[in-house]
């Protein structure tokens, strides 16, 4: 069975809602519902006008000022507001028509890197375009609605429900198409949202385990090495025989904290990953594995620094699950590169069984790799064999000066 993380759009949760927020049938009798569309039917006019009063007056002063240097902003700023009129129609439509319209995420302007970004970010901002659209179209529908809605009231008052309903439901298909947020858009920006997010926690989870690692591990040992020197010293003239007895516990203890750095600085960013890529290193780690692995390394050249630490980290914490869970005998690992995706694939002949919420890791391993728009599969039936694909992004390995390394 292939398991793979769920992705951010919710396809079912948005058609539930597209079925809950449909008004019901007409009648000839006034219920509140068809009040509800003729009232938004007779405003349709006034807030029309104020709508396109506002969009041809901001938007074509600011277009006209391009020449000069404030031109771009007060286009910048006219978006804006046009995201404003956006969110009160929503509103509007919400009250009087019932139509569920999420609201779209805020242009992320903190993290733009200045004022230039910034300003281009707002103006190519889709939903303030779509705003302006949409309140350029409504003015004459706006006057069409609310003429044939008062004349209706009084001269067509027996069937004014269904001429109503088919008026009111224009309307929802203009909002739904202009005012509801791009599908698209709005899903990466969640995904990069909550990838975020995990990068973050990850960050934050790594260095506590570094700290925990030094504190309990070659601080406590240098705490005991300065006492046993600090005695050794104190007995070198009274009892030198002893006194070489700790120095010698001592050398033993600088060996262990040696070694404890290693392993932390190895856990960190690997020396030899640096030095020799991916091939080097991945066999490095294959070699102190419980399993034999066989490792397979075709890359035309080095990926970019940051892809292959993750490249090698998510090996790495694989070949640890084979060695702690699998119970295999064999294992093998391919790394290869197909168009702009490196590709990776972990395989073992172990008992199988796991799973991305088996407590094995393998959950934490998808969310590092959805974060840099990465993809994890898992296959791994009971019995086994099991087999991890992994892709992440190609990016290209440049050099201190920005120049292609190949």
């Amino acid at each position: 069975m292939t398991e793979r993380i769920p992705s951010s759009g919710t396809s079912t949760a948005t058609a539930a809602a597209g079925q809950d927020d449909r008004p019901p049938p007409p009648r000839l009798a006034y219920d509140r519902h068809t009040w509800k569309e003729i009232a938004h039917l007779l405003a349709n006019l006034p807030v029309a006008l104020l709508g396109f009063t506002y969009v041809v007056t901001a938007l074509f002063t600011s277009l006209g000022l391009t020449i000069t240097v404030i031109g771009f902003p007060l286009l910048a700023a006219a978006l804006m507001g046009a995201r404003l009129l956006g969110r009160l129609e929503r509103a509007r439509a919400r009250a009087l028509l019932g139509v569920r319209v999420d609201e779209p995420s805020r242009l992320p302007l903190r993290g733009s890197g200045g004022f230039l970004p910034q300003l281009w970010m707002l103006l190519k901002d889709p939903v303030g375009w779509r705003t302006v659209l949409y309140e350029f179209i409504r003015l004459p529908w706006g006057v069409l609605t609310f003429t044939i809605t008062l004349t209706s009231l009084f001269v067509l008052w027996p069937v004014l429900p269904f001429v109503a309903r088919g008026l009111a439901n224009a309307d929802r298909a203009m909002v739904r198409a202009l005012l509801c947020p791009s599908d698209e858009l709005e899903r990466r920006i969640a995904e990069l949202e909550s990838d975020r997010g995990v990068v973050v926690d990850t960050a934050a989870a790594d260095l506590r385990r570094i700290e925990r690692d030094l504190h309990d591990g070659a601080q406590a040992r240098l705490v005991n090495l300065a006492m046993g020197l600090g005695l050794a010293k104190e007995k070198v003239l009274e009892d030198p025989d002893a006194a070489a007895a700790m120095v010698e516990e001592a050398h033993g203890e600088v060996k262990l904290a040696l070694q404890e750095l290693r392993d932390l600085a190895r856990g960190i960013h690997p020396a030899v990953l640096t030095d020799r890529g991916l091939d080097a290193a991945l066999s490095a780690v294959s070699s102190r594995c419980t399993v034999p692995v066989k490792v397979t390394v075709d890359l035309p050249a080095r990926p970019a620094a940051a892809i292959e630490g993750i490249a090698y980290f998510t090996v790495s914490e694989l070949l640890q699950n084979v060695s702690k869970h699998s119970a295999a005998r064999s294992a093998s690992v391919d790394v290869w590169r197909t168009n702009d995706r490196l590709l990776i694939q972990v395989w073992d002949d172990g008992r199988g069984g796991a799973s991305l919420d088996g407590g094995t890791g393998m959950k934490g391993l998808a969310e590092r790799l959805d974060a840099v728009d990465g993809l994890f599969v898992l296959e791994s039936p009971e019995g086994g064999p099991t087999t991890v694909m992994a892709e992440l992004p190609w990016r290209d390995r440049t050099d201190a000066s920005g120049a292609d390394s190949r």
